[in-house]
């Protein structure tokens, strides 16, 4: 359509684009610093900012209701099971790219294998974070999880929330 407007430039593979809840800020994640890194911009393209600045795979970030944090997930703790394999994890920051706290810890699934967290992303409200995970499970079954913001109470969904490709959990309309 012509209200098509192109953000960013060259080959750095822009992902994961994720709007603030006032329209005003855009979180996605780029190569353009040789691994995956966690940037904020301006609605319009303008001041393109690295918050995560670390060597390590950080990836789709998830805004707070209130536009004061970012959750997201991250393999920058390098941690791996018997089998050598990475794990990833779930993490807070600030707005601004500072406080960034791990929320979740991951150990070995089945085989050895290291366990994941990914695919974070904030309840309407902003009390709870809901994610997926294979801990204790195999690499293709994914169950959903759902913490307080804190990182604490993770809790497994309890209904039929096991899957065997890709997930990306996310909340409905909140009340």
């Amino acid at each position: 359509g012509s209200n098509v407007t192109r953000l960013t430039f060259g080959h750095n593979y822009p992902d994961d684009p994720a709007w603030s809840r006032d329209g005003t800020k855009i979180a996605f994640v780029s190569t353009r610093d040789r691994n995956n890194e966690i940037y904020v911009m301006n609605a319009d393209g303008s001041n393109q900012t690295n918050l995560t600045n670390h060597p390590g795979s950080d990836g789709h970030p998830s805004w707070s209701p209130d536009g004061s944090k970012i959750v997201f997930q991250s393999d920058r703790d390098r941690r791996s099971g018997s089998q050598g394999d990475a794990t990833f994890e779930i993490y807070i920051m600030d707005a601004d790219g500072s406080n960034q706290t791990r929320l979740t810890e991951s150990g070995e699934r089945a085989g050895g294998h290291a366990s994941w967290n990914t695919d974070p992303s904030w309840s309407p409200d902003g009390t709870k974070i809901v994610f997926q995970s294979n801990r204790g499970r195999s690499e293709q079954s994914r169950e959903i999880y759902v913490m307080d913001a804190d990182g604490s109470n993770q809790t497994r969904y309890p209904g039929r929330a096991r899957f065997s490709s890709d997930t990306s959990p996310d909340w409905g309309p909140g009340p």
